[in-house]
């Protein structure tokens, strides 16, 4: 029996991955109840998806993080790792954890969780930007990068705390246990401050990019407007690994790729301060999935003991905001902005994204608060609003198992105490940082950006998957979660008709290409958000068409990195890690549509006899002590060991944001 199929092993012989209490299993396995922990036993074949899906992770699993995959990309990514956790709750609860206290122990004193953190084991010229290149404890300092771990300095999507709440989810026994939200909670809430404060570039309450690799869709056309100011950095000073691995005509072209380095270069040597760059994109993605998390951090208070109203509040503002700022009504979608260009008049595109509609029909999209909450979100109403115990609308799965914060005695334990202390402090810092975000963003702007820039920036008018994902917010207008389900579904992405999976660039535009990295191709990961964003939104029927498709297409690719948007024809690496964890995913939860009342079912079963909390599955145990996976702690903090020493890539990889 080889290691993998050990992963998914059960003490009494059948496959038995795990899955959140109160879950119905897939059609045609066996519920088994064991100790109050709910498992399935589907009798899966060797060769099955799932099982294949399993030995992607394995293989790419370094004893201490999951790389994306060996050859082109031999590190820990951020945002990876938080989809690679999603899909590994699955299997083992206690290594998506592992894998997100592994990258949140990188994180700098300023509160950024790094794109990159890299294995001190993996020679130099294995990838370029290697940690020579970004020198993060040193040009890192002001801004508080680690001593001890060497990472980049830019950043990717905050999906960190909606990876943490599902993880949590997937075994909550287990989770207290060894603390794991109450030790994860002052990071993330640390990473969304730093993303609220210090990169409102353009002072209207959204996060800005500073790079293309920030936002995950490095090489997307939506970037070249932009970088068209930039200087491109000299041919002879960097070597491009990607193409070691990858066909030039698929890659960045050289002229991008030396602005890619060129903007890296500057931002390192200007101390990672925020703000002086030559590139500011506020993008839709980025944001909603901001926006999500800061939802999921709502949950995460409310699992810890404080009441997570503050963070709704900021979530549903920051929505108001998001299509303020980023939605044009004529185009049926979000646009990225850039923030450095335009005319400085009226902050609008040209064409069909111009301002002047979009204010036109602003008042047709239901939210007054965006009236009032216009511009830079005034401070006196964030305020009054953080300390009401206003409206929970649009929470994002926020049926916590409050209950069981207390010990048998009623009496909250000591440690559980000391987390729920936490979380109320810092939901009244959240607070307090509202009232004076104005004020903040004032100052840092005249200490860092140009007063000749133009703040209102432009639109930029090209059509990305981007801008589709803001779907998976909850507090999004019907009309224009209904416009969006219309535009996926029209010639620009034609989602179940034209296209097998939406592409990430618009079908029609002028830069597509099915095969070129990000300017075509259909990837997994933003597929996957927005199946979950149609059944949020309640398109089950074109969500259950996405996630066939998907899953189709992650087998019969061999969980390849992307793929043609028409064909499904593989492209990229080969057993690519959130491939296969998404996979997973969709597997195990093929009924989202009745997610939340899944959820009460749960709450209703906890409450009814806390002798079944559960503390670890059964198929869960078998995978960790199969893997070696360090055992369960009830320790405060936590500190993964070393990676191993027996980690090898033979290969070089390329530049990945």
């Amino acid at each position: 029996m080889d290691s993998t199929t050990q992963l998914t092993i059960r003490r009494t012989g059948t496959t038995a991955p795990a899955r959140t209490s109160g879950s119905p299993a897939p059609p045609g396995s066996h519920e088994i109840t064991h100790s109050g922990a709910h498992v399935y036993d589907p009798d899966r074949p060797a060769g099955s998806l799932h099982l294949r899906a399993a030995r992607v992770l394995e293989g790419n699993w370094t004893g201490t993080s999951t790389v994306p995959s060996h050859g082109l990309y031999p590190h820990q990514w951020s945002w990876d790792s938080a989809f690679i956790a999603i899909g590994l709750r699955h299997l083992s609860p206690l290594r998506a954890q592992t894998e997100l206290e592994t990258l949140l122990g990188a994180q700098w004193g300023d509160g950024r969780i790094p794109h990159i953190v890299f294995n001190p084991s993996v020679p130099l010229d294995a990838y370029f930007p290697s940690p020579d290149f970004w020198r993060s404890s040193t040009a890192g300092r002001a801004a508080g990068a680690p001593r001890t771990v060497q990472t980049s300095g830019i950043v990717q999507p905050p999906v960190h705390a909606l990876a943490a709440w599902l993880v949590h989810q997937a075994d909550p026994g287990l989770s207290r246990s060894r603390s794991f939200l109450s030790r994860m909670y002052p990071r993330l809430a640390a990473w969304h401050r730093y993303l609220l404060h210090r990169r409102d570039l353009g002072g209207g309450g959204l996060a800005s990019v500073v790079h293309p690799w920030e936002q995950g869709m490095d090489n997307s056309p939506c970037w070249d407007a932009p970088l068209s100011r930039v200087t491109p950095a000299a041919p002879r000073s960097f070597r491009r690994a990607d193409l070691d691995h990858g066909s030039a005509e698929d890659r960045p072209t050289d002229l991008d790729y030396g602005r890619y380095v060129r903007l890296a270069t500057d931002y390192r040597d200007g101390g990672y301060a925020d703000g002086a760059g030559e590139f500011a994109v506020e993008d839709p993605a980025f944001n909603a999935l901001l926006i999500a998390s800061e939802h999921a951090l709502a949950a995460i208070a409310q699992e810890l003991g404080a009441a997570g109203t503050a963070r709704h509040a900021r979530a549903e503002r920051l929505t108001a905001a998001l299509v303020e700022r980023l939605w044009d009504p004529a185009e049926g979608m979000f646009f990225c902005r850039d923030v450095y260009g335009g005319d400085g008049g009226d902050g609008g595109g040209s064409g069909a994204l111009g301002s002047e509609r979009r204010s036109s029909e602003s008042g047709a999209h239901g939210s007054e608060q965006r009236s009032s909450e216009s511009g830079a979100l005034a401070s006196e109403r964030r305020s009054s609003e953080s300390s009401a115990h206003g409206s929970e609308q649009g929470s994002f799965e926020s049926n916590a198992h409050g209950s069981e914060r207390c010990s048998r005695s009623g009496a909250p334990a000591p440690e559980q105490r000391s987390a729920e202390s936490s979380a109320h402090a810092s939901e009244r810092r959240s607070r307090q940082s509202d009232a004076h975000a104005s004020e903040r963003r004032s100052r840092q702007s005249g200490a860092h950006a140009s007063e000749q820039r133009s703040r209102a920036g432009a639109l930029i008018p090209e059509r990305s998957v981007a801008g589709l994902l803001p779907l998976i917010l909850p507090a999004l207008p019907r009309d224009i979660a209904a416009t969006l389900v219309r535009t996926a579904g029209g010639p620009h992405f034609g989602l179940g008709g034209l296209a097998r999976l939406a592409p990430s660039y618009d079908l029609t535009g002028h830069a597509f290409d099915p095969h070129r990295y990000w300017r075509g191709p259909a990837w997994f990961n933003t597929n996957w958000l927005l199946e979950r964003g149609l059944r949020l939104h309640g398109e089950h029927g074109r969500a259950e068409e996405l996630r066939a498709a998907l899953l189709e297409t992650a087998d019969s690719s061999g969980f390849a990195e992307y793929v043609d948007p028409y064909t499904g024809e593989a492209c990229g690496a080969l057993g690519f890690s959130w491939t296969a964890a998404l996979t997973l995913d969709l597997l195990h939860e093929p009924a989202r549509a009745n997610q939340a009342d899944r959820a009460d079912r749960a709450d209703r079963v906890d409450q009814a006899d806390e002798s079944t909390h559960v503390v670890s599955h059964p198929g869960h145990r078998a995978f960790d002590k199969a893997q070696g996976t360090p055992p369960h702690t009830s320790h405060a903090s936590h500190t993964p060991h070393t990676p191993h020493s027996s980690f090898e890539t033979g290969a070089k990889g390329g530049d990945r944001g």
